[in-house]
């Protein structure tokens, strides 16, 4: 008889969520793509598919995420708060940034995450539409 090793894959918490959170706000792709594995999926909030643009694949996916800094410069995502059931995460979080035309956007939103062996797998990226903000109007508008 031979002893059996069981591996223990590390959870994904509310608290990986915000240090995921946390490398957005620095717009650190390295420390994105660590969460990740290399098949990860991101779709994102705009695009011309059903799922907004989606890019798989570590390349792809530190490419997108670099698209977003390239479109909003100054991109932050504020009063996070996350929800995680098993292997299906939630962060809701209010988006601000400023386009190079001077717009602003201010828009709630969320990801919806599914986990793979500690990862994040699939992030799916959601926000509200609203037209863009004068560049001086950074108020809280629902």
């Amino acid at each position: 008889m031979f002893a059996m090793t069981q591996t223990t894959v590390p959870e994904v918490t509310a608290e990986v969520l915000q240090a995921f959170a946390d490398a957005w706000n620095r717009h650190d792709v390295d420390a994105l793509m660590s969460f990740m594995p290399d098949d990860c999926v991101f779709e994102s909030s705009a695009g011309s598919e059903v799922c907004g643009s989606r890019y798989v694949g570590t390349a792809a996916v530190r490419a997108g995420y670099a698209e977003v800094w390239a479109t909003f410069p100054d991109a932050h995502w504020g009063n996070a708060r996350h929800f995680v059931q098993g292997d299906r995460g939630v962060s809701e979080w209010t988006f601000t940034g400023t386009r190079a035309d001077g717009t602003r956007v201010e828009v709630h939103g969320c990801d919806l995450f599914t986990f793979r062996d500690g990862k994040i797998f699939l992030k799916n990226s959601c926000r509200k539409i609203r037209p863009p903000l004068a560049g001086s109007d950074t108020g809280s508008h629902q």
